[in-house]
């Protein structure tokens, strides 16, 4: 089923997601529903609270880009370690439609999560797959990727992000309901 993706300011993006007592059925339909929700927008990442569940869950699908990294879902997912120079990448969010900004990062992370079967794994990512999951991997922590840029330019953002929200509200609003 495809979620409604929560858009910035949404008070719900700045929330710390709680983490996953056990990976059930459930959690499992979440993950599903997130990987339908993510290409639908389309993306290459969705962390839960984008969708409004306060869990720490994400998916990452970077094979447009990283044609040999197999899609993932990480439950739990915590970083245990960094390496590598800096890496710079213009990163977008499926939160704030229309914006993208470079944004440093290391370029090596070393991801441990559970899967949906509930097994622990270790997940060295590089690339665009060590920059999306440290992205949604923030957002389970309530930091969105605007938290990185200059105060100034993340207001200006924060501003235009309030405009096409509200645009969209307007427009929701003066639609008829089809039947």
């Amino acid at each position: 089923m495809i979620r409604e993706i929560r858009l910035w300011p949404d008070p719900v993006l700045r929330r710390r997601a709680l983490p996953v007592e056990a990976v059930d059925a459930s959690v499992r339909a979440l993950v599903n529903d997130m990987f339908e929700t993510m290409y639908a927008a389309p993306g290459v990442g969705l962390a839960a609270p984008q969708i409004g569940v306060l869990q720490r869950v994400l998916v990452l699908d970077t094979r447009p880009r990283q044609p040999e990294v197999q899609p993932v879902a990480m439950i739990n997912p915590r970083i245990v370690s960094t390496e590598g120079g800096p890496s710079v990448y213009r990163e977008g969010c499926l939160s704030i439609p229309g914006e993208a900004e470079e944004v440093e990062r290391p370029a090596i992370a070393t991801v441990e999560f559970l899967d949906v079967d509930g097994q622990l794994q270790r997940l060295r990512c590089e690339g665009l797959l060590a920059t999306a999951a440290q992205h949604e991997i923030d957002h389970l922590d309530g930091r969105l990727y605007v938290d990185y840029l200059p105060l100034l330019q993340r207001l200006s953002m924060r501003r235009r992000a309030k405009r096409r929200k509200q645009e969209r509200t307007e427009v929701a609003q003066s639609t008829p309901n089809a039947l």
